[in-house]
């Protein structure tokens, strides 16, 4: 007879994260934010009017009011969810890149952006005809010009979202069930359709790839929001003062 204690067996169960579901909230939240401004067009509008403005002019504040109050509110809401959750960005092998080595590819990788959008942009000039110039960036440079608190939303707000939605939530989860080329096809083509500008779709596929590599390289998701955010603030700032660019070019041919 064996008088020795019997050993407990050491569970190897790991229970599941309370935050497992955080991927949906998020993807939730952003397409609130995409779609509740429809519920709010036709009061803000009546309210624009209402001061005086014209219909053109009342449709231009509409639009940048409420892309900064829901884009704003599904920011705030959004952090809130992702904070609550810490495993929410533990979907990698191996180890992650130090918090100054993804600053730096981020600001590398907004040259890559700049690079890649350049070189998509004379595929779509020389061999499919389409011109330079996009109608999405127009609108929301209008907008921009009426309602600068919008400019929040462009070069803040919409960048940290979709990086959260598209590269976390939609490349993260099919780069751990599928491969990593399927999982930035797929993600990077749904980046570019969510924009609605199918015109350049080349251009804004080409920056889903650089984005779904620069979170790929350095497992951080601090990595393609700096390159998001330093591109949108780059095409801002040149699309904001076109006006003293070309003013300024002007200058320089006379002188010359």
């Amino acid at each position: 007879m064996n008088d020795q204690p019997k050993r407990k067996k050491v569970s190897t169960y790991r229970p599941k994260s309370k935050g497992k579901k955080t991927p949906l909230y998020v993807l939730l939240i952003f397409i609130a934010a995409q779609l509740s401004p429809i519920l709010f067009i036709s009061p803000t509008m009546s309210y624009f009017q209402g001061q005086g403005m014209d219909r053109q002019a009342a449709g231009i504040a509409t639009s940048g009011w409420l892309i900064f109050l829901t884009m704003g509110i599904g920011f705030l809401l959004t952090l809130i969810i992702v904070s609550r959750d810490k495993r929410f960005f533990d979907i990698w092998k191996g180890k992650k890149s130090s918090l100054l080595m993804s600053i730096v590819w981020g600001f590398l990788g907004f040259l890559l952006l700049l690079i890649g959008q350049s070189i998509a942009a004379l595929i779509e000039m020389n061999f499919l005809g389409i011109e330079p110039g996009s109608e999405n960036t127009a609108s929301l440079v209008s907008i921009a010009e009426v309602v600068p608190l919008a400019i929040v939303s462009i070069v803040l707000f919409g960048p940290v979202l979709e990086e959260l939605v598209f590269r976390r939530v939609l490349f993260g989860s099919l780069n751990q069930t599928t491969n990593f080329f399927f999982a930035t096809a797929v993600s990077a083509l749904t980046f570019a359709l969510i924009h609605f500008d199918f015109t350049h779709l080349l251009l804004y596929f080409t920056t889903g790839l650089i984005l779904a590599f620069l979170y790929q390289k350095t497992k951080s998701i601090v990595t393609p929001i700096i390159a998001h955010i330093l591109l949108n603030s780059y095409v801002m700032v040149i699309q904001l003062n076109m006006d003293k660019i070309m003013e300024f070019q002007k200058q320089l041919e006379n002188l010359q």
